[in-house]
């Protein structure tokens, strides 16, 4: 039972709660999850079973899409609907060119400061725990992506006070969309929290692709889950694919590093994301002729010469 299993995550279940059901669905404990979800958002949550937990440290930073609802007007101390209002506009006097304006600030590259309910760590505790005490903390900003948002929804009536405008944002992993729209709120000048979260994408995989948590337990039950789950290589996707064969596949099968394939030689320098990882050198995944997925490697170059150094091996 080693694969991927991509799960429709419902609204008020922790990511690790999730967990807990595939576990005693699939009857294994080597079930953990490629990116955390928020308790009440909804959407892709993609789960790695078995031998696929190795692929974990690969998959997280796998880039993202969610449908997000704004609500204008409002700003709560959770920065969704589940927290406390504090403030409440007077009016929300925003146009849709000036919303669109304001979206179009937060394109590309942005600095966002993690809200104190998140899973952070600080001094060894998540910020979340601190916040159920009341407690505040200065929070490092942090850089992450927006590759597109734009509007979904708009009202048909003009905004006021608790309109929800929906957009849909595609971004890096790492992005809390709380913080976005109530960043955004604030940068209008009426305040904004998130009323709603569906995530619609994660890397290669969509809702399209999902499976609900009863449908997973259902499909245990019958002894079909196996056929419920995805090849970890279909979550490395976005890792440029080598092939090697002969004595070479055994051997990087094996933990042992081998000449690079001249296509990998012959490549342009290394560049960033999404293949690097942080210790320098670009990350390939390395297939058998038969198609097989050996490991992942790191290609370390020197001068005219590259080699592949494993860095998780999936076979035996």
């Amino acid at each position: 039972m080693d694969g991927i299993l991509v799960v429709t995550k419902p609204g008020g279940m922790t990511s690790h709660d999730v967990v807990v059901r595939i576990r005693r669905a699939a009857g294994t404990k080597r079930v953990g999850h490629a990116g955390t979800l928020d308790p009440d958002a909804t959407g892709v949550l993609v789960i790695l079973v078995g031998r696929a937990t190795a692929a974990m440290q690969f998959m997280v930073g796998m880039p993202k899409a969610y449908t997000a609802e704004m609500v204008l007007g409002i700003t709560t101390d959770t920065q969704d609907a589940s927290g406390k209002a504090v403030r409440v506009a007077d009016a929300v006097d925003v146009s849709k060119e000036r919303f669109l304006d304001a979206l179009a600030g937060y394109t590309g590259e942005i600095s966002q400061v993690p809200p104190m309910v998140s899973a952070v760590h600080h001094e060894g505790r998540r910020l979340y725990e601190l916040a159920r005490e009341g407690i505040e903390v200065e929070r490092r900003p942090r850089r992450v992506r927006i590759y597109e948002i734009r509007v979904e929804r708009w009202p048909d009536v003009p905004l006021a006070v608790g309109s929800r405008v929906t957009v849909r944002v595609t971004c890096s992993s790492g992005t809390y969309i709380r913080q976005l729209a109530a960043d955004i709120g604030e940068s209008l000048g009426c305040g904004a929290h998130l009323g709603s979260l569906v995530r619609t994408r994660v890397g290669p995989f969509d809702l399209a692709s999902a499976h609900g948590l009863d449908e997973i337990e259902a499909s245990a039950w019958d002894g079909h889950l196996s056929s419920l789950l995805v090849p970890v290589a279909a979550g490395l996707s976005h890792l440029p694919a080598v092939t090697v064969g002969g004595e070479d596949a055994r051997r990087i099968s094996t933990g042992a590093q081998i000449e690079a394939p001249g296509c990998v030689r012959c490549s342009a320098e290394p560049s960033p994301a999404p293949g690097e990882d942080d210790r320098g050198g670009d990350l390939v995944r390395v297939h058998q002729e038969t198609g097989e997925l050996l490991c992942v490697a790191r290609v370390e170059r020197s001068g005219a010469r590259a080699r592949l150094r494993p860095v998780r091996v999936f076979t035996g």
